[in-house]
């Protein structure tokens, strides 16, 4: 049994793309997931299985959510242990304590590429924002009171790719990571 993380992209947002936690945790027992557990109402799902192929677990995960939630919801598949091994190359200045700064990672579905974001959302703005990418996992921290003047907090919500990424806080990223 290998220990993966779902993150589901867009659900639970200003009222939208609603799906209860507990009912959500039910589906994935439901398709003979064990150890499942969730962390927020953002769509954070922990969980072990069997099964040694990401892509059939997404495709597993979103039939099980168009049937019983009536969603289609984007939904990235990682290793709890490839999530560890990424965070152990995060730069030195992201998922620090400062509350003046909002740390994120940028996970990038396939078949998108590091590459093919950064095309799409042009340089972030070095006075505003800071970005490293460890191969498909982005790095990114603004300033809370300066997101606004960001380049990047707009596009990442309302580019060609919105649908392909998902996006953490460091302190997600960190809990769910194990």
């Amino acid at each position: 049994m290998k220990k993966y993380i779902a993150l589901l992209r867009g659900i639970n947002i200003s009222g939208k793309n609603k799906i209860a936690m507990a009912e959500l945790k039910k589906g994935f027992i439901a398709l003979g997931f064990a150890e499942v557990s969730t962390y927020l109402n953002s769509g954070n799902v922990v969980f072990s299985s069997a099964i040694d192929d990401q892509n059939l677990l997404s495709k597993q995960i979103k039939s099980m959510i168009k049937d019983s939630f009536d969603l289609e919801i984007p939904v990235y598949i990682v290793l709890q242990e490839k999530l560890q091994e990424v965070l152990k190359h995060a730069p030195d200045w992201w998922g620090e304590e400062n509350k003046e700064i909002y740390d994120n990672l940028i996970f990038i579905m396939p078949p998108l590429s590091y590459e093919e974001v950064y095309a799409e959302l042009d340089a972030p703005k070095a006075e505003y924002e800071k970005v490293h990418h460890y191969e498909n996992f982005i790095f990114w921290s603004f300033s809370r009171k300066d997101y606004r003047k960001t380049n990047w907090w707009s596009k990442t919500a309302s580019s060609n790719i919105s649908d392909m990424i998902t996006i953490r806080t460091a302190n997600t990223v960190k809990k769910i990571g194990g």
